[in-house]
């Protein structure tokens, strides 16, 4: 049979607060039969030395999950729908959604254009909207040929982190309702 206390070697010592409690509650126990009566009594610990402030060792940082990523999603283009079905994406070019609301652009400089259109796509969504409006007017031609700076703007706002959660894609407008100086904005759906 192994001896006894083989396996005690590598343990710590017990403190005098230790011993004494142990003393304590087995001050009425008695050895079991066959047994040595002769129970030796554990080691004492020695005092460990006070602390001093150079001694105290800072807590080891446990390593934390990363943030997670901010979702990014793709950028949006006129006649480009990335995440829509055929069937939507042919409706909103054709104008076949039922515009919900709009808003005019038309003499606002770039500042206020682009601060009522987030303000406007914002509370659509709020308000459930699907459809909207946004007109930009078609402008002057610039010196390449290009429209307005509000007509092409306004693609480049849409696609901005405070508005480009809410949308999911534009087109430019039917002649009915504005034409090349227009573009219809899907919205996505409100989760609730």
């Amino acid at each position: 049979m192994a001896d006894r206390g083989e396996g005690r070697k590598n343990r710590r010592k017990l403190t005098q607060g230790e011993l004494e409690l142990w003393r304590l509650a087995t001050r009425f126990d008695k050895p079991l039969p066959g047994r040595e009566t002769d129970v030796s009594a554990p080691e004492i610990a020695k005092p460990e030395p006070p602390r001093t402030e150079t001694a105290i060792v800072p807590p080891v940082s446990t390593p934390t999950k990363p943030p997670p990523k901010p979702v990014t999603l793709p950028p949006l283009a006129k006649g480009n729908a990335p995440g829509l079905d055929k069937r939507s994406a042919q409706r909103l070019r054709r104008g076949r959604y039922e515009v919900d609301d709009r808003i005019d652009l038309h003499g606002m400089t770039q500042d206020r254009a682009h601060a009522a259109l987030n303000a406007f796509i914002n509370a659509s969504y709020s308000r459930g909207h699907r459809c909207v409006l946004v007109i930009t007017g078609k402008g002057g031609l610039g010196p390449s040929g290009e429209g307005g700076v509000l007509r092409r703007s306004v693609p480049r706002w849409l696609n901005e982190a405070p508005v480009r959660a809410s949308v999911l894609a534009f087109q430019p407008a039917q002649p009915r309702d504005g034409g090349e100086g227009a573009l219809y904005v899907l919205l996505r759906r409100r989760r609730n």
